[in-house]
């Protein structure tokens, strides 16, 4: 278990981010957020120029990388340099370590410069990433429910889908999940899956959203019967075991409610408000925001509006914090293991380079940490080489052609003698 005392930071601050460390202006003077940070070739990392003594700090290109919340949140997190110094000194095999914050930034070590694509722009977030998806969040199911009424004509429509495709993001294996479009008519986004849940593995994710593009707004929207409908889905799920076995939530995209609908929550979620509802609301306007914002407060979930693309993706990430809340409670630290993929970046100089990573979750320390107030901090993680889990395995013979090997617990291959990288060259 890591344990982090926050201290709250109100000045200025400066600190080495990732992209910016030894760029400079016209003059020739170090950027601000920048500055000289020594490099150096190491054969442990197959020769990419890194600091071995400190840390760097990633922020996703769609966020304000001085904004209050990161600045203070990379404050207090730098206390982590010297915790990733010590742990690669008494264990020389380490690879990368690195914390990655509820807020969005990215503190990695060793230091490594990383660079933006031809459009200058670095897309990795690392909340939609599978290791923090995993570890912050307990297994969910998700139903969520797209308004396609008139009234989501246009760029209502075009935020509803992006929306979408940001829950999708946050959603990983141990997730499962459905899209249904409403009216006056229910419309599952894919009709062979009608009425049940399906895994949200990469392919399940990339399939739906195909689909999305397909939607299309006209006629009313009956918002009661989409309620009833997922409300239908995630008790039938809950009682045959299908599932996640675990949280449930239903995610509501729209541009209003005329009613709050407390006789279907009555009906299917009272007393025990087992289903989170996470109310989206899209547009400017508010005229229907206070009914929403009940549904939210009713059914133990959280009210977002979103006016525009650039404000999908951290609207979304609030529901994190929500779904986290049983886990801060129950002082739950559950160490979560990937399937084995390739790390690039290591693999240039020596040919691929199988890895594995390993996190958990970071909450809060402080007195704070109650069940009105529960504070999920981020995922804390470190890349380990399959070749050195390899070594752990007995080398006992199992018979003449046996042999040992890892599954994680949705099926993926760890370990195995056979395991090979395949690469489109």
């Amino acid at each position: 278990m890591l344990s982090i005392n926050i201290t709250f930071f109100n000045g200025l601050y400066e600190y080495f981010n990732a992209v910016l460390i030894n760029e400079v202006d016209e003059d020739g003077n170090s950027v601000e957020l920048g500055g000289e940070f020594l490099l150096e070739p190491n054969d442990h990392f197959n020769n990419l120029s890194v600091n071995l003594s400190l840390s760097v700090v990633q922020v996703p290109t769609n966020m304000y990388n001085k904004d209050p919340d990161i600045v203070n949140g990379v404050y207090w997190s730098e206390a982590l340099n010297k915790v990733f110094v010590d742990n690669f000194k008494r264990d020389p095999t380490l690879i990368w370590q690195y914390f990655g914050s509820a807020k969005g930034f990215f503190r990695q070590y060793p230091g490594v410069k990383w660079h933006p694509d031809e459009h200058g722009v670095i897309a990795f977030d690392c909340r939609n990433r599978k290791w923090y998806i995993q570890a912050a969040t307990s297994p969910k199911d998700v139903v969520i429910l797209v308004d396609v009424s008139g009234s989501m004509k246009g760029l209502r429509l075009t935020i509803a889908r992006q929306t979408v495709a940001s829950i999708l993001d946050t959603l990983g294996d141990d997730d499962f999940f459905n899209i249904i479009a409403y009216n006056q008519e229910i419309h599952y986004v894919e009709p062979c899956l009608n009425g049940t849940l399906v895994q949200a593995d990469s392919t399940n994710k990339d399939h739906f959203k195909e689909h999305l593009v397909k939607l299309f707004a006209k006629g009313i929207g009956l918002l009661g019967n989409a309620l009833t409908e997922a409300f239908t889905i995630l008790n039938e799920i809950n009682q045959t075991g299908r599932g996640s076995s675990c949280s449930q939530a239903i995610m509501l995209i729209t541009d209003g409610a005329t009613q709050m609908y407390d006789d279907v929550f009555a009906k299917y979620n009272w007393p025990e408000r087992k289903v989170r509802i996470f109310p989206y609301l899209i547009g400017r306007e508010s005229a229907f925001a206070d009914n929403l914002k009940w549904m939210a407060c009713a059914n133990k979930g959280y009210f977002s509006q979103i006016s525009t693309l650039a404000d999908v993706q951290e609207n979304v990430m609030r529901y994190l914090h929500v779904m986290s809340r049983p886990k801060v409670i129950d002082h739950e630290h559950d160490t979560v293991w990937t399937e084995a993929y390739v790390d690039s970046g290591l693999g240039e100089n020596k040919g691929p380079n199988p890895m594995t990573t390993v996190a958990m979750p970071v909450f809060s320390t402080k007195n704070e940490t109650v069940r009105s107030v529960c504070i999920l901090l981020g995922v804390v993680g470190t890349d380990i080489p399959i070749q050195e889990l390899m070594k752990t395995i007995p080398k006992h013979k199992l018979g003449i052609h046996g042999y040992a090997f890892a599954i994680t617990n949705n099926g993926y291959i760890l370990t195995h003698p056979d395991l090979r990288p395949l690469l489109n060259i």
